[in-house]
């Protein structure tokens, strides 16, 4: 005769029922799919939330007019810009060189592009290059605040002043 009896304690004690189990693999299943599907739809509207790179302001303030002597030439180095303050007004003109976008330095009556040689006059226009383009001249208004105010976005032509 064989003793069907187990002792107590041991782990043939009680077998595990077999809905127990299956329903273990179900809640472990859903878990599982729901985790994908949260990973899916984070990454949905991810997606459809743009990129935004946030530029400075292409219209800026610069100072009040009496920050520039009369006759004299301010460069403005994170602006790229010069500032003229002339006999007959104040006008503006771009640092970038229209060849391949180096600073251009103030050289005898115009300008030059250390870079590759390009050489421009008092206004902008090209003299010698590579650059086959002006520099750009930008609008300048006074605020009503009394202060010079430089648009990027509005260009002028070389005869542009402000008379402050």
């Amino acid at each position: 005769m064989t003793n069907d009896r187990v002792p107590p304690g041991s782990v043939a004690e009680k077998p595990e029922r077999p809905d127990r189990v299956r329903r273990s693999m179900f809640v472990i299943g859903c878990i599982g799919i729901g985790a994908a599907t949260a990973g899916f739809l984070a990454a949905t509207v991810r997606f459809l939330v743009p990129n935004v790179l946030y530029e400075p302001s292409r219209r800026f303030g610069i100072g009040p007019p009496t920050v520039f002597p009369p006759g004299a030439v301010t460069f403005l180095p994170d602006r790229r810009l010069y500032v003229f303050n002339g006999a007959d007004g104040f006008y503006s003109i771009s640092s970038v060189c229209t060849h391949l976008g180096c600073n251009v330095k103030r050289g005898g009556p115009g300008f030059e592009c250390p870079c590759h040689g390009s050489q421009f006059d008092e206004n902008g226009q090209v003299v010698q290059g590579p650059a086959t383009k002006a520099l750009a001249w930008y609008a300048l208004s006074l605020s009503p605040h009394a202060q010079l105010v430089v648009d990027l976005d509005q260009p002028v032509n070389p005869e542009f002043r402000l008379r402050a």
